[in-house]
């Protein structure tokens, strides 16, 4: 029997652990989450969220006869009214022998299904996650971590990006070195984050500052910083950067080159801003940025 790279787990809320003000980590558990892919760092799943009395609109989400898109495409056709809301998330943790998956939530009120949903979740309620079947011949997507053979790496990304930059430090070789910037709401929403001895990591608490502010001046400082140290990059010349480029969202180079390496993950507009700077005026070659537009400032995702 075949099995899709991507499919629907049924699982229920197993334990919930405050992190911080603003994140919460729910662990889940379901009968069939020891087929959960183990790949971790910024591997993308979706969470169906229920409507307030618990309950799903059947769109063959739960058929693993239909592939993915024949369930999403579904999903999109249906009425506002009965479209259970979709939103991406990151894994944080898969421990397959005990059936278990960890996923890490910023809490920002009740306006968010996500985030609303999890202010009020309590142990035992279900959840359907879709995500990698590790049984699957068919690799199943959805991670773009990939720096090659690269030595020397920027990482920054906002709240939303928190999860899968802790993954990724985590995983960390002790041979490279590096910077990481973590923009999150407030002082107290610090972690522990272990990383090598080479790889330093900010954390950078906004406390009122507007979002993004924080982690543009962070980055510019290690373009100087890096420009004063003499890096060269192959970049490409600035007049070769595409004004279309400013409407991508999302770019991730399958074979990186070269020994510098960036992954930028967050809002949209500043993450492809970001990015920007780093082609048009610092010259990083653009096979080299891995750019995600995890969220949009006053768009919902569909």
């Amino acid at each position: 029997m075949s099995h899709p790279p991507y499919r629907t787990f049924r699982t229920t809320v197993e334990r919930i652990t405050p992190l911080s003000p603003s994140f919460t980590r729910i662990t889940f558990t379901g009968d069939d989450l020891h087929f959960f892919g183990t790949d971790c760092l910024d591997q993308r799943i979706k969470l169906i969220i229920p409507f307030e009395d618990g309950s799903y609109t059947d769109f063959g989400q739960f058929d693993e006869a239909q592939g993915m898109y024949d369930w999403y495409r579904r999903w999109r056709e249906l009425p506002d009214e009965q479209r259970n809301p979709l939103r991406t998330y990151t894994v944080r943790a898969v421990r397959p022998e005990a059936s278990e998956i960890d996923v890490d939530f910023v809490l920002h009120g009740t306006e968010g299904p996500a985030s609303a949903w999890a202010t009020a979740a309590r142990q035992g309620d279900e959840l359907a996650i879709v995500g990698p079947d590790s049984r699957a011949e068919e690799a199943p997507g959805g991670l773009e971590w990939k720096p090659g053979d690269a030595t020397s790496l920027l990482i920054a990304g906002d709240e939303t990006a928190m999860p899968a930059i802790c993954s990724i430090v985590e995983s960390l070789p002790v041979h490279v070195s590096g910077e990481v910037f973590l923009e999150v709401p407030t002082s107290a929403d610090v972690l522990p984050l272990p990383a090598p001895d080479g790889v330093r990591v900010t954390w950078l608490a906004r406390d009122g500052s507007a979002h993004g502010e924080l982690l543009t001046a962070a980055v510019h400082g290690w373009g100087e910083r890096r420009d004063a140290a003499g890096s060269a990059a192959a970049g490409e010349d600035p007049g070769e950067a595409q004004a279309s480029d400013e409407d991508i969202l999302w770019e991730v180079p399958e074979d990186a080159s070269g020994t510098e390496y960036a992954w930028l993950a967050g809002e949209a507009g500043t993450i492809t801003a970001l990015r920007r700077h780093l082609v048009r005026d610092l010259g990083l070659d653009r096979t080299s940025i891995a750019f995600m537009g995890y969220w949009r400032a006053g768009r919902a995702e569909s």
